[in-house]
């Protein structure tokens, strides 16, 4: 084991690829067979009556811990251990995948049922946890990572098989805006080679000779498994065994959303070559199963050891430094395929414009001995589609280096070639991935059907081919007897013109209203033409019609507009000011005022208290005097036609001027609460008679009190507004 061959091992870890071939591609409604190897249920009700594979590859390439510029990396003396940008962690992990279709087809074998034969090589690596810094300390001579380093539980599986498919889809749904398709791959795998490798808590020590280097030595510790498809130390050459072998499947379904064929008139197996979905939904489970090698050979290690720098450099494998591992069991190897989840959400934006979204998720286990798994990615891929040629443009992220790549892609009818990573490799100087793919076909699409006279029935279905027609005259148009519009399968009086809302027939008066029949709510009755041909009605039977009585439902008087009166008072309501309670005609129906309510007024009025020498009301009681102002208002509001004077007076203290100002601006201010409160401004009158009209003597402090008051007045009665 050369310490070359130890650095092809750090670059092996290193190097991821993505689990998916043809990004970007296979999404496409034209991808015909390359289809199948991730959904199988997309062969059926596609665009091609048989799509032929010639010859097609996918391989790509991502990268944790090397990071380059592809363009640099092309050109004459660049040195990718020098110049790329290095990222080594204690747990590299990888990938390797390599993706061979080689003669393969798909036809229709009804109009719901496709089938799909095809043949492929592929080649899987994966890497897993391995201590990048530590190999490469190795490789290079370094002591960075030592004394002592930590390799780690690494678990590598490399597998090369050969693939015979036979894939079988069908519609399993096609209802309204409804469409459902599922499919299923069997497939025969040939195992071509294999090897396998894992480690357990692997450490080793590095004890340097400064004196004489080559004796510089190396602790070990762990245990490890290695095993392989053949036995390459007695034979080098990979030889394929016809007993190596196994079985895989996978399985697939997709919906698809058709908002616009839910109603068409035509069969929609008979449009096979229009895209028919605004949304399309995907979802398919790809390789179920696994194989056996029946030569292989596995080994358990030991790496309990210790040996120099010149035995490293010398050895040729794992037995030349562990020489105690003893004897290789020899007998059948499983190796498991990659099972993957992958889904699919692909959005018809416009015509020919798409956006796709997918995804592949892996579901076993990467650190199971012999298992291959994939790299978990999501892409979000724009397209421009059409029978002849598409473009697109795949945005991916790897979840595995944590990169977004961004690439390009186009297919030419015969011929497509595309990369998922080919734009961002062009700008980036820190590229951890490249992919490419590239495939030629022989496509043969599906045909569009002739119709002729653009009915949307087909011709081989159209009775009347040259002339449009419904489906349910089979093509031909209906014909219309009396020319009046209406064709004669939905007219009552095919031999009568008549109108479309009378079925083709005439309208008539069955009541002799003057009131046509179509017009006539009543059409066997005679009435008024301003009912709509109905009589009019007297719902209480007060011999006042309905349309005349304002109260259409209560017995009442004719001079009262058909309506009762209410209070009794003999004034009709719609005379009386107050209508829900009884008063004499003079007071317009409304009650009159009595004297118990002109004692409270008084009594209230003259409790509503002012500050000191001013028209403003007190804030010291305010709670009491708007209890008082509240009071009054609801004795006014009792009496709607009564007429009142807010009367304001004071002592005889001060100026007189002064005073009857005073007593005038505090009458106002009462007023102004009244209103405030809702009371009928045309109601109140206001006053102030300053010191002129005392009610006590105004000698003494108590009758000043007495006379400085409020009174509110019944002054007389409003009729009509007028006083």
């Amino acid at each position: 084991m050369k310490k070359q061959f130890l650095y092809v091992g750090l670059l092996f870890s290193a190097i991821a690829t993505n689990a998916q071939s043809y990004i970007g591609f296979t999404p496409d409604n034209y991808a015909g067979v390359q289809g199948v190897l991730f959904n199988p249920s997309s062969i059926v009700d596609s665009r091609f009556k048989t799509d032929i594979n010639l010859f097609s590859f996918s391989t790509s390439v991502n990268n944790d811990a090397y990071g380059v510029n592809v363009l640099d990396a092309f050109k004459t003396g660049y040195d990718f251990d020098l110049d790329a940008k290095k990222t080594f962690t204690t747990s590299n992990s990888a990938t390797i995948n390599f993706d061979l279709m080689g003669p393969s087809f798909m036809f229709n074998i009804a109009p719901k049922h496709s089938l799909a034969i095809y043949t492929r090589a592929r080649a899987f690596v994966n890497v897993v946890d391995i201590n990048g810094t530590v190999i490469n300390d190795i490789a290079k001579d370094d002591t960075n990572s030592f004394p002592t380093a930590t390799l780690g539980s690494v678990n590598a599986v490399g597998n090369s098989w050969g693939e015979l498919g036979v894939s079988y889809a069908a519609v399993l749904l096609q209802k309204g805006q409804h469409f459902l398709k599922g499919g299923v791959t069997a497939k025969y795998l040939q195992g071509v080679a294999n090897y396998h490798f894992q480690a357990d808590n692997v450490t080793v020590r590095f004890n340097e000779d400064l004196i004489v280097p080559q004796n510089s030595t190396y602790v070990t510790t762990g245990n490890a498994i290695y095993g392989t498809s053949q036995d390459f130390d007695a034979n080098s050459d990979v030889e394929i065994d016809s007993k190596s072998k196994g079985f895989g499947f996978d399985l697939g379904l997709t919906y698809e959303w058709r908002p616009e064929y839910d109603a068409s008139r035509v069969d929609i197996n008979d449009l096979k070559y229009v895209n028919k979905y605004k949304l399309r939904f995907g979802v398919s489970v790809t390789d179920l199963g696994s194989m056996k090698y029946d030569k292989g050979i596995r080994e358990n290690y030991n790496l309990n050891n210790t040996f120099t720098s010149d035995d490293l450099d010398n050895a040729d494998g794992l037995e030349d430094l562990y020489p105690t591992s003893g004897t290789p069991i020899a007998g059948t190897v499983k190796a498991y395929l990659p099972t993957a989840v992958h889904a699919d959400i692909d959005w018809n934006i416009h015509n020919k414009f798409y956006l796709n979204l997918n995804g592949d998720f892996s579901v076993v286990s990467n650190t199971k001995l012999n298992q291959n798994s994939v790299a978990n990615r999501m892409s979000l891929t724009p397209r421009f589609e059409s029978r002849w040629f598409s473009f697109y443009v795949p945005v991916s992220y790897y979840e595995l280096n944590k990169e977004t790549q961004v690439g390009v892609g186009l297919r030419t009818g015969v011929f497509f070639i595309g990369s998922g990573s080919a734009l961002s490799n062009v700008v980036s100087n820190n590229s951890r991935g490249a992919d490419f793919h590239l495939g030629v076909k022989i496509p043969v699409y599906q045909k569009k059907a002739k119709d002729q006279d653009g009915d949307g029935i087909f011709d081989k279905e159209d009775k009347c081919p040259t002339e449009a027609g419904p489906i349910e005259n089979k093509g031909c148009p209906w014909p219309d007897t009396d020319g009046d519009g209406i064709l004669d399968k939905d007219d009552k009086c095919p031999t009568t013109a008549g109108p479309a809302e009378n079925n083709g027939c005439p309208w008539g008066d069955e009541d002799k209203d003057t009131v046509l029949d179509n017009v006539d709510a009543c059409p066997s009755i005679a009435g008024a033409v301003e009912n709509k041909g109905c009589p009019w009605p007297d719902t209480d039977e007060d011999s006042i019609l309905d349309k005349d009585d304002k109260c259409p439902n209560e017995k009442g008087l004719a001079e009262n507009g058909g309506c009762p009166d209410a209070d009794k008072d003999g004034v009709i309501d719609r005379e009386d000011a107050c209508p829900t309670v009884a008063g004499p005609a003079k007071n317009q129906g409304c009650p009159e005022i009595t004297q118990e309510a002109l004692k409270e007024l008084k009594v209230q009025a003259r409790s509503v208290f002012f500050v000191t020498g001013k028209a403003a009301l007190q804030t010291a009681d305010k709670g009491e005097t708007n209890g008082r102002l509240d009071a009054i208002k609801e004795i006014l509001k009792n009496y709607p036609t009564a007429k009142f004077s807010i009367e304001g007076h004071t002592d005889s203290v001060g100026n007189a001027a002064a005073n009857q100002k005073l007593s005038e601006a505090r009458a106002k201010v009462v007023m102004d609460a009244l209103i405030a409160r809702g009371v009928n401004p045309n109601n109140l009158t206001y006053k102030g008679f300053g010191a002129t009209k005392p009610v006590a003597t105004n000698k003494t402090p108590k009758g000043r009190a007495e006379n400085r008051r409020t009174e509110i007045i019944h002054v007389g009665t409003i009729y009509e507004g007028k006083l």
